[in-house]
């Protein structure tokens, strides 16, 4: 089967056209550009052969960059935009988006009281329109941020949720049980899912990635293969020293408690249903 990278980030250099939001510095961005041709170049040579695209925080909640790869490319790209909690009606924005493609929206703290970052009318209209819509909440978070979530998952038990990459547990060099027992308990819930990616940034950030296995291994215990998704986090998964390839290959050839029907599950099926409705 041919597999769905589940999150990638896009973006150009057209600044005129697609300007950054402020507080983004275009002569900061690494790399310069990533495109929808530059990710295709390199998930097509790994089998990889349909892309969800993550709204890139240097627009902010200015998806149309994304909305137009999403345009240019139909059947091969599926969304995950942002909307603003604290605006007027960021559920009514969800459903206009959803209109375009868009199957997903982006959360985090940002700035916010951990214990708290998800308290406010805006994120219980956003919660509500996920389920009622079915569409995704994807929380970039660490195991700290997931009291909230577990709060608002009980309130909205049919809101599906993906919480991105492990719930970044590594992403500080250590892989601490407390943080792995956390994240396991989230599968008590049936809707929430979790991303096994960005391996480049977590445990000692060195392909080919077998420090982590155990984690994933706790995680494809606790949520079992259907509730997870692999996927690259690209461009950053292709710097140097990581490579596209060797993302794929942690789940394709290195895990061995994962069955060949367990890698097709999670290098596609999983991503595959939910996104693109197969």
């Amino acid at each position: 089967m041919s597999y769905i990278d589940a999150h990638v980030h896009v973006w150009t250099d057209d600044y005129r056209t697609y300007p950054f939001a402020p507080g983004h510095d275009p002569a900061a961005a690494r790399p310069r550009t990533f495109t929808a041709a530059d990710i295709l170049g390199h998930a097509r040579t790994c089998g990889v052969e349909r892309i969800v695209l993550v709204q890139m925080s240097y627009y902010a909640t200015d998806n149309r960059y994304m909305l137009r790869a999403l345009e240019e490319h139909p059947g091969v790209f599926a969304g995950i935009g942002i909307v603003d909690p604290a605006a007027g009606q960021p559920d009514r924005a969800m459903e206009e988006l959803a209109g375009r493609g868009v199957r997903g929206f982006r959360i985090h703290p940002a700035g916010a009281p951990v214990a708290a970052w998800l308290d406010g009318e805006g994120y219980e209209r956003m919660f509500a329109a996920a389920a009622r819509r079915n569409l995704a909440l994807c929380p970039l978070i660490g195991p700290e941020a997931l009291p909230a979530l577990d709060r608002r998952c009980r309130q909205f038990p049919e809101a599906p949720v993906i919480i991105d990459h492990l719930c970044r547990i590594g992403a500080g060099g250590t892989i601490g049980p407390e943080a792995v027992q956390a994240l396991c308990g989230m599968a008590r819930h049936p809707r929430v899912m979790v991303k096994v990616s960005a391996f480049y940034a977590l445990g000692r950030k060195a392909p080919p990635y077998e420090d982590l296995a155990p984690l994933i291994e706790a995680v494809y215990r606790a949520f079992g293969a259907g509730r997870l998704m692999w996927a690259s986090d690209a461009p950053y998964q292709v710097q140097e020293p990581h490579t596209y390839e060797a993302s794929v290959a942690l789940v394709r050839d290195r895990l061995p408690f994962l069955s060949a029907a367990d890698r097709e599950q999670i290098l596609g099926r999983t991503a595959a249903g939910f996104f693109f409705g197969d």
